[in-house]
């Protein structure tokens, strides 16, 4: 089981992607998505997303706030548990990520980039309202096929 964090983080109507295209081995290669990363020992998600969009971007998240919980369960790679947020208060100077390359992108444009199916419906809904919701989707592979949405 996996535990990670995803934040997208908004300006001027954009959000700050990531272009997976260096890290080796990388289930996410040549894929865009917000920032963030995997727990590390005794982390919550709030102190994980914090490090991890530091680490990743030099930025410091002032506020944030916790959009939805994505599960993701495929055939081909390990269950993980997601914690998204969003985020339009920080402080600091983008840095070169050791990830790929990051890159502000018009909101109405991240659902036409290369990424994941499920996160373009997460993405999607999270553009559409404020609700906090859970989904889980299910992949053959790289193929989504079923999701289950719920919002509270």
């Amino acid at each position: 089981m996996i535990l990670s964090t995803l934040c997208y983080i908004e300006k001027d109507g954009k959000y700050l992607m990531l272009h997976r295209t260096k890290k080796k081995n990388d289930i996410n290669k040549d894929k865009w998505l917000g920032i963030g990363g995997k727990f590390e020992k005794n982390e919550s998600p709030e102190e994980c997303i914090l490090r991890e969009v530091a680490e990743e971007t030099g930025l410091m998240l002032k506020s944030y706030k916790l959009r939805c919980i994505v599960t993701y369960v495929s055939t081909t790679w390990e269950t993980e548990y997601m914690y998204v947020f969003t985020s339009k208060d920080f402080t600091g100077n983008l840095i070169e990520c050791n990830e790929g390359d990051l890159e502000w992108v018009n909101k109405k444009d991240v659902l036409r980039l290369n990424s994941w199916e499920g996160d373009k419906i997460f993405v999607k809904k999270i553009q559409e309202d404020d609700t906090f919701f859970t989904v889980k989707f299910e992949y053959d592979g790289e193929k989504l096929i079923r999701y289950d949405l719920r919002e509270y």
